[in-house]
């Protein structure tokens, strides 16, 4: 693929020096620039994409019109529609940082874009077919203006309609909203209602009853009613007042007082204020839905459980959207069609399970790489300028926080006093999407810090809580690793750039140190294996891609402790005395991190462990315990090679008629014990008890008997 990227100046109004750019860009196949790119340049860009015989384009501009000048360009030559990708160098660039530093970066994110237009995942779809029925909550107008498209119920709940106009295309049902359950295409509605359908709308309950207690249209009772004499007028004997419960099904519902039972929402199903948005959601997804495909899912890495025992439950978890759900204690499901590309459930996944097409960790692990220089590469070509001192990663979300980052540069535009440092920015879907992995690779690709700049209070997904712990975590390893503290999460408000500035500021200027760990030359293969057992986890799995990280951050630095606190995806397991070898743990493991020897050892593999507690849950002694961490002793390197470690040891019974060891001495003993009275007697001419024969050999041993009698 043949690659050129172009540079703008705005017309001057970017305060970049164009030929360090030129410099500073790598491995294209063609770098040119201009004062004026999507005007009076596209003559000159279109004999270069001729010249170079171009499939991709790079080009800087953030502007939406100068964009689709430039696809309109790449159309005019036959390229593919996705064929051009764009780089902001002005509004979080040039606007907020010096000529030296904003030369440098443009060069580096046009480096990062190449980069990671290389690992671009290919195109792929879902779908789910749904009717058009949609159950809107107590909302009239709603319902009003989706009846000329939709088959609509307003579900009164409890509120008077008798004054209401236009309503005649919509159906209307008594009751109250007791619980909303199912997933979009197959919603139900729990109704509960103190008037039965064998109402015939006489109106003599509405006269005689409580005042304000009973609604004209549809006829229902509160729920805190009185009984009383006035109940018998009905004709009907429609009146229940301990009321009655009914589930209808929609394929959506407009529900504007319920409460969302995820924090980000589901598809199909909307809380909250209703505006136009809403209206257009709903008429969108009418008769079903198709949507990008999101993720990709290797369940057969999955932790989530075996053998009716749950192990791990991050993603179910982290999804904000209900997306994620276990149709079974010991499986996890997931609802494509739900999923909103947050990559939380991917973030949470230690043995990558679950995985973000798009962008891919292999993408962001790239990007990162590419945008990282050493020492001796770093400033070449800032025009004589401080160029770029501190090498901070941004992991920015793309929706409202890089918005709001837009939104500061153009304040700085207007000679507003907007500045920060000139963080490398790496765009994802939403702050969920960055795990501990992502971080550490980050560091060991020698990034000083890294900075998570996501949407705070406002993010349309989960927040900023899960990633404030995810910094304390962190922190907490990095300064175990040696390296201090070196994660930050930011979340850039709206009109509020100067606090977001002097946050950012304050971190990277004051906070952060040097690193030592070494840029520039750093590549990740995402993988643990070495000369060991294989795993079968993907390439860049939380597990596997954080401790190749961690091992290259302990080349250049000296740990605090042989502990390092803070990685969930790690686990350290202690067995008490109470253990009987039996093999529950060891069929359990989904990594096969834990073994039992013939010579009666219970081994442990840290190195594979990825922490998903199920050996610990599913014990039937309870004698597992497992705690969170990396312990560097237990790693083959500081382990004299071994990757197995004995964390118990019992004599193990050899059989008596073949001599294989089978299971340990406790273990048959406590069998024994147990139901030793209810075999008695099944092998009665055998010279040994019953318990001492493996399972093979028992089987033998009782067919004999059963012959001879």
């Amino acid at each position: 693929m043949n690659v050129g990227a172009f540079v703008c100046s705005c017309g001057g109004t970017c305060d970049i020096d164009l030929e360090g750019v030129r410099e500073g860009v790598e491995d294209v196949d063609v770098v040119a620039s201009s004062e004026l790119l999507c005007q009076d340049g596209r003559s000159a860009m279109s004999k270069v994409i001729d010249g170079y015989d171009l499939d991709q384009i790079i080009a800087t501009t953030p502007d939406a019109s100068c964009q689709e000048r430039i696809r309109s360009l790449a159309d005019d030559h036959d390229l593919h529609p996705e064929a051009t990708a764009f780089v902001d160098h002005r509004e979080t660039c040039s606007w907020v940082h010096d000529e030296g530093a904003a030369t440098e970066k443009t060069a580096r994110l046009i480096n990062g874009k190449h980069a990671g237009i290389q690992e671009e995942a290919v195109s792929r779809t879902v779908s789910a077919e749904a009717g058009d029925r949609v159950a809107v909550v107590g909302d009239a107008e709603t319902a009003r203006a989706l009846a000329d498209t939709a088959d609509v119920t307003l579900v009164a709940d409890g509120k008077e309609f008798a004054d209401v106009e236009d309503l005649g295309d919509v159906e209307v049902r008594r009751g109250h909203v007791a619980a909303v359950d199912g997933r979009f295409g197959e919603f139900e509605l729990v109704i509960r209602a103190q008037v039965t359908d064998d109402c015939i709308n006489c109106m003599d309950c509405v006269r005689e009853g409580p005042d304000g207690m009973v609604t004209e249209y549809p006829v229902d009772i509160h729920p805190e009613a009185p009984d009383g004499d006035w109940v018998d007028v009905c004709p009907t004997d429609a009146i229940e007042l301990d009321g009655v419960t009914e589930r209808v099904e929609f394929d959506q519902v407009v529900h504007p007082g319920g409460t969302a039972r995820s924090r980000g929402g589901r598809v199909g199903y909307y809380t909250g204020p209703v505006d136009a948005g809403t209206i257009a959601a709903v008429e969108a997804h009418l008769g079903g839905i198709e949507k990008p495909k999101f993720l990709d899912l290797e369940m057969d890495v999955c932790a989530a459980g075996e053998s009716s025992q749950q192990g791990c439950t991050a993603c179910v978890d982290a999804c904000p959207h209900d997306a994620v759900g276990r149709p079974a204690i010991d499986e996890v499901s997931f609802d494509e069609t739900a999923c909103q590309n947050c990559g939380a459930c991917t973030s949470a996944c230690p043995t990558g399970a679950t995985k973000l097409r798009e962008p891919s960790n292999e993408r962001i692990a790239r990007e990162v790489e590419t945008m990282i220089e050493s020492e001796e590469e770093s400033g070449l070509f800032s025009g004589g300028e401080t160029g770029i001192d501190e090498q901070v990663v941004a992991f920015v979300c793309s929706e409202r926080a890089k918005e709001r980052l837009r939104a500061y540069g153009r304040r700085a535009a207007r000679h507003d006093d907007v500045e920060y440092p000139p963080v490398l920015p790496v765009e994802v879907n939403c702050t969920d999407t960055v795990g501990e992995a992502h971080v550490m690779h980050a560091l060991a690709a020698g990034a000083d810090g890294v900075a998570i700049v996501g949407c705070g209070g406002s993010c349309l997904h989960s927040g900023p809580d899960p990633k404030a712990e995810l910094v304390r975590r962190l922190n907490v390893a990095t300064t175990d690793l040696g390296l201090g503290d070196r994660v930050g999460f930011f979340a850039p408000e709206a009109g509020e750039s100067s606090a977001f500035a002097e946050s950012l500021s304050q971190f990277v200027e004051v906070t952060l140190d040097a690193t030592p760990v070494p840029a520039g030359d750093y590549e990740a293969t995402g993988r643990i294996d070495g000369d060991g057992e294989e795993r079968p986890n993907p390439d860049f799995d939380s597990h596997g891609w954080t401790l190749e990280s961690v091992r290259q951050i302990l080349e250049f630095s000296e740990p605090e402790r042989e502990e390092i606190r803070g990685l969930k995806d790690f686990g350290v397991m202690t067995v008490n005395d109470a253990c009987t070898l039996t093999p529950t743990c060891t069929n359990l493991c989904p990594t096969d991190a834990i073994r039992r020897t013939n010579e009666g050892e219970l081994q442990f593999n840290h190195e594979h462990c990825v922490n998903c507690g199920l050996c610990e849950e599913g014990c039937p002694e309870t004698a597992i315990t497992m705690e969170d961490g990396l312990d560097l002793s237990l790693l083959p390197e500081h382990n004299d090679g071994e990757q197995w470690t004995t964390v118990h040891e019992d004599e193990m019974m050899e059989c008596i008629r073949c001599g294989e060891p089978f299971t340990s001495v406790a273990s048959a003993e406590k069998i024994e014990a147990e139901v030793g009275d209810v075999v008695d007697g099944l092998a009665p001419d055998a010279q040994h008890s019953v318990f001492e024969y493996c399972g093979d050999c028992r089987g033998r041993l009782l067919f004999d008997q059963g012959e001879k009698r």
